[in-house]
């Protein structure tokens, strides 16, 4: 019997993510100014960019209660915590679109 050969294909070049392929969620509970902070820049990084965000409110979910309660506001991007407390529009608009600080 002789041996099965297959053709090799190149493996695909990765296509560089672009905002809109991202999810911005900001973990937030009601009454809290620095909250209201962090909302103001997401809304404004997201809606600039084209990149969907939401939110949740920490009091209605248990589990980020007890993982995110003593850090909030919290930035998630795709699920993975980007930063707490107050958010840096330039540092989020870079997580979003893939930039370096030393680009442009």
């Amino acid at each position: 019997m002789s041996p099965v050969f297959r053709k090799r294909t190149p493996p695909r070049p990765e296509r560089p993510s672009r905002p809109e392929d991202h999810l911005v969620t900001l973990i937030r509970k009601p009454g809290c100014h620095l909250c209201d902070d962090a909302q103001l820049v997401v809304e404004k990084v997201c809606a600039d960019l084209g990149v969907p965000w939401e939110a949740k409110d920490i009091t209605e979910d248990r589990r980020l209660h007890d993982e995110y309660w003593e850090q909030i506001p919290v930035v998630l991007v795709d699920g993975r915590q980007h930063t707490f407390w107050r958010v840096n529009e330039e540092r989020l608009r870079r997580a979003l679109t893939g930039r370096s600080e030393s680009s442009g």
